[in-house]
């Protein structure tokens, strides 16, 4: 009896200790406070995609909407997956214009009664909405959050040179995949969220992949030719996530060598299981989740990670013209000392479209305006 005692006490006291820090955690994101690096670090692992926290299924439950044969019949194999396409009609070159517009979805009549009804008696939490724009560094429209353990002249990773060259091709240049495929968001802007909401799904048209083919349409649209990969990297299990990610990264730059840019697109997580924020802007008239692009440090080193400068330049790069195209679209980008995969090659970031508060439509909407920015910074740098 005392032993069972015992070890309930130890479950009580590891997860008081979990919930903590993925507190500490989303209060920097939302705040910027000022804590020590150790501190920073440990709640980046617990809370940032990718970090040291590993979550086994009875921790991280996906509701299964396919079954684990479907699943497992997408996981990366030696070659090049069998979901990841150039559709022909994508991949076809337009004259260079923004003028591809958004696809918003419609809300038919007594959507919104029906999806009430079928929550009815569920209790409702609040979500509220806030603004980043502002780091702890800046360059003009360039805002970066360093918590890495280096300091970094924004002006000067400006005017260097990418660590790569768009070409004139028809190859493939851009990839464009998820590590955690099934984070999900919110159907509807009411301003709460039922008890039972779960923001995961195997449904592609409803996860993060509906954000990155809206980025992909846009950069397919002016020539740049982008591969979309929907593989589910994180189900059936969350765990080692990134380790099948990386065999996909690999099995493409392996099938097309003309691959420049790497992007994993993921959604953050910021709130608590009875309130929750999401990072939001309006351009056009028209509200969408703020995006964030993370990119590491080589604290320790490593030569596989030599060239995270060049990918840093990439980012802020990026930041600059998005932030001058849409203000307010961009939260400060996230620069520490993680690398996440991002050492694949010298065009790799990580980039999360807003939180899992926000809505769909929101998101996808972000993931076309940051298409839009990518495809306009990738040809002026040509240009120059």
């Amino acid at each position: 009896m005392k032993e069972k005692s015992l070890k309930k006490t130890a479950a009580v006291i590891v997860s008081a200790l979990v919930t903590a820090a993925g507190i500490t955690c989303a209060l920097m994101r939302l705040y910027g406070t000022d804590i020590a690096a150790p501190i920073d670090i440990a709640a980046a692992e617990l809370t940032l995609p990718g970090g040291g926290r590993q979550y086994s299924e009875a921790e991280e439950p996906l509701r299964e909407q396919q079954s684990k044969e479907e699943a497992s019949a997408q996981s990366p194999p030696e070659t090049v997956p069998v979901n990841a396409e150039v559709s022909e009609d994508l991949a076809e070159k337009s004259p260079p214009s923004l003028s591809a517009d958004f696809e918003a979805s419609q809300i038919r009549e007594g959507e919104l009664e029906e999806y009430r009804a079928e929550h009815e008696g569920e209790e409702e939490y609040p979500v509220d909405e806030f603004t980043v724009t502002e780091g702890n560094l800046s360059f003009g429209s360039v805002q970066v959050k360093n918590t890495s353990s280096t300091d970094i002249d924004i002006e000067e990773e400006l005017e260097g040179e990418l660590g790569f060259e768009l070409e004139d091709t028809d190859e493939p240049q851009v990839l464009i995949y998820h590590t955690h495929t099934c984070e999900s968001y919110l159907t509807y802007d009411t301003g709460y969220f039922y008890e039972s909401f779960f923001p995961r799904t195997t449904d592609c048209a409803e996860n993060v992949c509906a954000v990155g083919e809206e980025i992909a349409k846009q950069l397919n649209s002016r020539g740049i030719v982008t591969i979309h990969d929907t593989t589910l990297h994180d189900y059936p299990s969350y765990s080692g996530s990134y380790d099948r990610s990386l065999e996909t990264i690999n099995a493409y730059l392996e099938k097309y060598p003309s691959i420049k840019i790497v992007l994993d697109i993921h959604r953050d997580g910021i709130g608590t299981d009875t309130e929750k924020h999401k990072p939001v802007f309006t351009a056009d008239g028209r509200k969408g989740a703020q995006v964030m692009i993370l990119s590491g440090y080589n604290y320790d080193g490593s030569e596989e990670f030599a060239g995270w400068e060049y990918n840093l330049r990439f980012a802020l790069k990026l930041q600059q013209k998005a932030s001058q195209l849409y203000p307010d679209m961009m939260r400060p980008v996230n620069f520490s000392d993680f690398m996440y995969n991002m050492n694949v090659n010298t065009g790799s970031l990580l980039i999360e479209v807003g939180a899992e508060a926000n809505t769909l439509e929101e998101a996808r909407y972000s993931g076309c305006l940051l298409g839009k920015a990518l495809c306009e910074m990738l040809i002026e740098e040509r240009e120059k």
